[in-house]
């Protein structure tokens, strides 16, 4: 059990900016549904990390367990995953991120079009939001971090097999296993590009 909050005074601010942020994608998918009548996502998911895994990163990380790592050094604090059922509607939701003038971009990775060499396919943002409350450095109006993954329905399900895998250290024929969520992954990826292509083949249509 934590007996130290590492997130400090600045735990309740956490959980506004996320509040915000899930806000501002939420209308995004209002909009979308109003547009065109199919939503923007299928899920949306979003948590202020757990103080003791936040501890346990910063340890593992050979950092401090102090506040100012928790929310500088460390950058996914506050995390969000939005799940898609189309490899574009990922590629539209990052783009309506990037043009939210409160969000900029401090990193970004597409694990789609460069996928990892285990299979691991999904799309990686860290994004600094400037929000009107004091952040780590005493700066008012303050910048946050928050780390975004957004991905398929399809690579959500592998992603989660893999770190089932990753974290289960009694696994017998892991060298087995390993290959057979690459094979899966690949599978996975054709099925969504297949998928992408008859939506677009009915939106032709229409």
């Amino acid at each position: 059990m934590t007996h130290f909050n590492i997130y400090g005074k600045y735990e309740p601010t956490l959980n506004i900016i996320l509040d915000n942020i899930i806000s501002q994608i939420k209308t995004y998918n209002d909009m979308e549904v109003q547009k065109s009548g199919e939503k923007a996502y299928e899920h949306l998911i979003y948590r202020v990390k757990d103080k003791d895994s936040m501890l346990e990163k910063c340890t593992r990380k050979n950092l401090p367990q102090t506040t100012y790592s928790a929310l500088h050094d460390i950058q996914d604090a506050i995390g969000i995953r939005i799940i898609c059922r189309f490899i574009d509607d990922i590629y539209k939701n990052i783009d309506y991120l990037k043009s939210l003038p409160n969000l900029k971009i401090i990193k970004e990775k597409d694990y789609i079009k460069n996928v990892k060499p285990n299979g691991y396919r999904s799309y990686h943002l860290i994004v600094e939001i400037t929000a009107p409350y004091e952040d780590i450095l005493g700066n008012n109006p303050g910048k946050f971090f928050a780390e975004i993954q957004v991905r398929t329905i399809a690579m959500d399900s592998w992603a989660s097999l893999e770190h089932q895998m990753k974290y289960k250290h009694d696994i017998k024929n892991p060298e087995l296993i390993v290959k057979e969520l690459k094979r899966c992954a690949d599978e996975l990826a054709a099925c969504d590009v297949s998928m992408q292509t008859i939506r677009n083949l009915i939106n032709a249509e229409n």
